[in-house]
């Protein structure tokens, strides 16, 4: 079956939705209990494709999506305590429930793969969806960020280091430089790569060789199977867990740079400051308490993302590192459910960010005020480099070198 889109609708949303995360919702059914039972459903069916061409196994290959029905969901999360994973009891499921319509098919599933293989190319194919959001909302912010560091190259601010006034800056600068950790989330996004993982019990591709006929006859079956997923192909990665740890690493790059955005608007909507404004819409930022206050609040969701992502992708690569034998105890099975939340939370985070960034209020003239009355001491640098300069002389450095550059950098595109 070559159409992803059914295999991701086959089962109802049952989206996740999380009371203490706001704004979970807009994961949807991403990495749900239902996607992640699709998804490895999804490559149970192309292993019995592959198995069906390279003529190893005499069956018509049924359509298995119909087996599983949502109210299934709440069993097998139960049943896989039993066996340490969910595909144990899915694969009872489908076999009882193949046998009669299809008794070759119930015989030949999961023929020559073992748990892991179906496991981690299901986690990958989720996190491959979540990495084709999350791209899509650092695009929007791109154009953002575009448009506010070229229209504010002449908005002149007080920079601040260490919390204090330090030189006149342009915006312009500090959108470019939002814009740079954007880009850099984007060029990291495009570098990871989504392989399938199939290596047999022991990662040798010993039951594939035996049942194909051959070591490269097995190899030949993996790659097919990765073409029915749309995915590469490769070595078996049992416990070389790179190519989850650099998809952990990329999503926690793009909440990096969205906390440091956060940050800035957050002291910048600080009343006695009101440099920035997050745009306004029906019932967003109130308080249950005080009618007067309009909160920051896509600002301090983001932030909350940006503190909670690094720790997530920490404990993926403690799993890595907990890699044993091969196959991992207890370092494999911690990956699932962390990789989920980052996921769902990365997610989330960056369709925070492209509303936050499509809204944003500049107020240009409380920049310049501020500006005004942090003189002469904010002018210091400049006259210890050039005694006598007139006061508010323009010190603009390379504002419009770098602006240009990153702006370039912007409409280049990945890489």
């Amino acid at each position: 079956m070559d159409n992803p889109s059914v295999w991701r609708t086959s089962l109802p949303a049952y989206a996740v939705s999380d009371l203490l995360w706001p704004g979970d919702h807009r994961a949807g059914d991403l990495f749900s209990d239902a996607a992640v039972v699709a998804a490895m459903v999804r490559v149970e069916h192309a292993w019995l494709t592959a198995l069906a061409e390279h003529k190893i196994a005499d069956l018509t290959v049924p359509d298995l999506t119909g087996l599983v029905a949502p109210e299934d969901l709440p069993q097998l999360a139960i049943d896989g305590e039993s066996g340490g994973n969910p595909l144990i009891p899915l694969l009872k499921l489908l076999r009882a429930r193949l046998r009669g319509r299809n008794t070759a098919a119930a015989g030949w599933l999961h023929k020559g793969l073992t748990s892991q293989d179906v496991i981690d190319t299901a986690i990958v194919l989720c996190l491959r969806d979540a990495h084709d959001r999350i791209r899509a909302g650092l695009r929007s912010q791109v154009g953002s960020l575009s448009r506010l560091a070229d229209e504010h190259r002449e908005t002149r601010m007080a920079g601040r280091t260490l919390t204090q006034h330090a030189i006149p800056i342009m915006f312009g600068l500090k959108a470019a430089g939002w814009l740079t950790g954007v880009l850099d989330a984007r060029d990291q996004l495009a570098a990871v790569t989504f392989p399938i993982q199939v290596g047999g019990a022991a990662g040798s591709l010993a039951a594939p060789a035996a049942l194909a006929g051959g070591p490269g006859r097995a190899r030949e079956l993996v790659a097919t199977t990765a073409g029915q997923l749309g995915l590469p192909s490769r070595e078996p990665w049992h416990t070389s867990r790179a190519p989850v740890t650099r998809i952990a690493d990329a999503f926690v790059t793009c909440t990096d740079a969205w906390g440091r955005i956060a940050n800035d608007v957050l002291v910048g909507s600080r009343p006695e400051v009101h440099e920035l404004i997050e745009g306004a819409a029906e019932g967003k930022g109130g308080s249950s308490a005080m009618p007067n206050k309009q909160n920051p609040v896509h600002a301090v969701l983001i932030k909350r993302a940006a503190l909670a992502g690094p720790p997530l992708a920490a404990l993926v690569h403690a799993g890595a590192a907990a890699a044993v034998d091969e196959r991992p105890d207890g370092g494999w099975h911690v990956e699932w459910a962390t990789l989920r939340t980052l996921a769902r939370r990365t997610v989330v985070a960056g369709a925070q960010t492209a509303e936050l960034l499509a809204g944003l209020r500049v107020d240009t003239g409380k920049m310049l005020a501020t500006l005004h009355d942090a003189r002469p001491d904010i002018d210091a640098e400049q006259q210890s480099i050039t005694p006598g300069v007139a006061p508010g002389h323009p010190y603009p450095g390379a504002t419009e070198e770098i602006i240009d550059a990153v702006l370039a950098r912007a409409a280049a595109g990945p890489g």
